[in-house]
């Protein structure tokens, strides 16, 4: 299961969904998607010095160092995608 939390600043993501095999995995690639565009969205408005990104197999930590508009915004927008995708896929994922 995919477990993910946003406190203090925080969000952290880890885990596998476990929705279907390595390479079919919609729910995976779906929270990859999502990670992944985020993190390029602050790096294309040239925000990354404002955040610290930690990205390894089965584990994402974005934490924020100055917040700014835009990556208040990406930040909104990412947890509403996995606040989304947790009601359709509970068993897969989950907010602690």
């Amino acid at each position: 299961m995919i477990k993910y939390s946003y406190k203090n600043n925080e969000l952290e993501v880890s885990g596998h969904a476990l929705y279907a095999k390595h390479g079919t995995d919609i729910v995976c690639a779906s929270v990859s998607t999502m990670i992944i565009l985020s993190s390029n969205l602050i790096k294309r408005f040239n925000h990354h010095e404002f955040v610290s990104i930690n990205i390894k197999e089965g584990y994402f930590k974005l934490t924020v160092i100055k917040e700014t508009k835009e990556i208040k915004t990406i930040l909104e927008n990412l947890l509403y995608s996995l606040e989304e995708l947790t009601l359709e896929y509970p068993n897969h994922i989950k907010k602690e």
